[in-house]
C-alpha cells in the first residue's frame, strides 16, 4: 500500500503551502508594527512544563514520550508555557513592558474535525508586566490589525467579557460550584437548553434561577454591543452584583472607551457567555466570532496574571492571545478571500529560441539581486509556451529576448495585462522592474 499522509494531519502543496506562507508575513508584518518582538520556543519541551499550567489533564490531548535520555518530553501543544519559562529566565533583565508574538507548530491528539487538526500552526500575541487594561486595549487593537491585514476585514468581531463579572453573576444566582459554572456558561452555545439548565443545576443553582440565567443569556444573542453596555451592566448590577463583579463590570467599561478611541466600537460586544474553559484567566477574557452567520469562535485570550508565579517567576500581569491557522483558513475561504498562493512572479524571461538561454539566466540573476522576482524557462519550450507559462505564474511582464526586429543590446518588455510592447535596453532591464 502506498503512504499515505496519517489522520489529523495535512500536506500542503502549492499553491496552498504559499498562500500559508503569505498569510504569516502579513501576521508578522502586523505584530511589528504595532511593537511586538518575535520570539521562537523548541518544539519538544518537557512534559512537567505543560502539567505545571494544565495539570494532568493535559496528558489526555499531548503527544508524549520518552526520549533516549529516560525524559518524559511532548511535542509541544501550545506555546504559553515556554513563553512563561523564556520570561522567568530573563525577568531581571527584560525591560517593562514585553510585547511578544510567536509562531509556532503544535501538536494535539485530538479528534480531528472542520478547524481542528492534530498538527497546526499558531499565532500568538503576549503583553506582560502591564496590570492595567491598556495591555488588552493594545492586544486586541493589534488583533484587528493582524485581522484586516490578513484579509478578514468585515468578517470577525471580538466577544468580550471578565471572569469577576461572571464569578459574581455565578454568586448572584446561587452557584455552589464555581468550576462547574464556568464550565456550564462556557457550553452555553453548544449545549440544548435542557441540558444547558442540568449543568446549572449540577453547579448549585435553585431550578428557577437556572431558568432566569438561561433566559437572561438567550436575550444576549450574540453579544450587546458598545451602545448597549452601560445600560446592560446596571441593570445586573441593580440585581445585586458584588464588588469584585463590580470590579470586572468597571474593567468592562474603561475596556470598551479605549477600544471606541481606537476605532474599533463597530467590532467588539459584550457577551456573559464568554468564560473561556481555561482556569488561569484571572479577569478579562474575550473571543473573536465569525460574522458570516454560524457565529463560529476564531481564536481567544485573556488575562493571565498568576501564570508567571506558577513557574517560579516574579508577580508579573500578563495577558495574550491565541490565532489558530485552521479555524482562520476557514473563515477566509468562506469569504474568498483565501489568498492565491505565492506572491505573483514580477518578470518571466523568455527566448525566442535555445541559444538565448544563457542570455536569459544572465538576465534573471541580476533580476533576482537586485531585489526582483524573476525567473526563465527550463524546458527549451517554444516562445508560445513560454509566455503561457508567463501568465500561469501571473507575472506582470515578460522580457523577450532573440526577436529580430530587436535593436542590437535591447530586449522587448511585453506588459502581460494590456499586451503592450516597448523596447528596453539590456543594460537597464533591472532599472526598468
Amino acid at each position: 500500500m502506498s503512504p499515505r499522509v496519517l489522520r489529523g494531519f495535512r500536506d500542503y502543496p502549492p499553491p496552498d503551502a504559499g498562500a500559508r506562507s503569505e498569510i504569516l508575513r502579513r501576521m508578522r508584518a502586523a505584530a511589528r508594527r504595532a511593537g511586538y518582538l518575535e520570539l521562537e520556543t523548541p518544539s519538544v519541551e518537557s512534559f512537567e512544563l505543560y502539567q505545571k499550567k494544565s495539570g494532568e489533564g493535559i496528558a489526555q490531548q499531548a503527544w508524549v514520550f520518552t526520549d533516549k535520555g529516560g525524559r518524559t518530553v511532548a511535542l509541544a501543544p501550545e506555546t504559553t508555557p515556554s513563553l512563561a519559562r523564556v520570561f522567568v529566565e530573563r525577568a531581571k533583565s527584560e525591560p517593562m513592558p514585553v510585547k511578544w508574538f510567536t509562531i509556532s507548530k503544535l501538536w494535539r491528539y485530538e479528534e480531528p474535525q472542520a478547524g481542528r487538526t492534530r498538527e497546526f500552526q499558531q499565532f500568538n500575541l503576549d503583553i506582560l508586566g502591564v496590570p492595567g487594561i491598556a495591555a488588552e486595549a493594545d492586544l486586541l487593537a493589534t488583533a484587528a490589525l493582524v485581522m484586516d491585514e490578513v484579509g478578514a476585514k468585515g468578517l470577525y468581531a471580538f466577544r468580550l467579557n471578565d471572569r469577576e463579572l461572571s464569578e459574581g453573576l455565578g454568586r448572584l444566582y446561587g452557584a455552589e460550584d464555581s468550576g462547574r459554572f464556568f464550565r456550564a456558561v462556557d457550553g452555553f452555545r453548544k449545549l440544548g437548553p435542557d441540558q444547558f439548565e442540568t449543568e446549572l443545576r449540577a453547579a448549585g443553582l435553585p431550578a428557577e434561577r437556572a431558568t432566569e440565567l438561561q433566559e437572561y443569556f438567550g436575550k444576549v444573542g450574540l453579544g450587546i454591543p458598545p451602545s448597549g453596555l452601560d445600560r446592560a451592566l446596571t441593570e445586573l448590577a441593580a440585581k445585586g452584583l458584588d464588588a469584585k463583579a463590580t470590579a470586572g463590570a468597571d474593567r468592562l467599561r474603561q475596556l470598551l472607551h479605549l477600544l471606541d478611541r481606537a476605532g474599533l466600537a463597530d467590532r467588539v460586544v459584550y457577551d456573559p457567555t464568554v468564560v473561556r474553559g481555561i482556569a488561569y484567566y484571572t479577569s478579562t477574557v474575550f473571543e473573536a466570532f465569525s460574522r458570516t452567520g454560524d457565529g463560529r469562535s476564531i481564536f481567544g485570550g485573556g488575562r493571565y496574571d498568576h501564570l508567571i508565579e506558577l513557574f517560579e517567576g516574579p508577580p508579573t500581569p500578563a495577558v495574550g492571545l491565541a490565532i489558530g491557522d485552521q479555524t482562520l483558513e476557514l473563515l477566509l475561504r468562506s469569504a474568498d478571500r483565501w489568498p492565491e498562493g505565492e506572491p505573483a512572479l514580477d518578470t518571466y524571461v523568455v527566448v525566442v529560441d535555445p541559444a538565448h538561454h544563457p542570455e536569459a539566466l544572465a538576465i534573471v540573476e541580476e533580476l533576482r539581486r537586485a531585489g526582483v522576482s524573476a525567473d526563465c524557462d527550463l524546458l527549451a519550450r517554444s516562445m508560445s509556451r513560454q509566455l503561457k507559462e508567463a501568465a500561469r505564474r501571473r507575472s506582470r511582464r515578460a522580457l523577450i529576448v532573440g526577436l529580430k526586429e530587436t535593436r542590437p543590446g535591447a530586449v522587448v518588455e511585453r506588459d502581460l495585462a494590456t499586451g503592450a510592447q516597448r523596447e528596453v535596453s539590456r543594460d537597464a532591464v533591472a532599472r526598468s522592474a
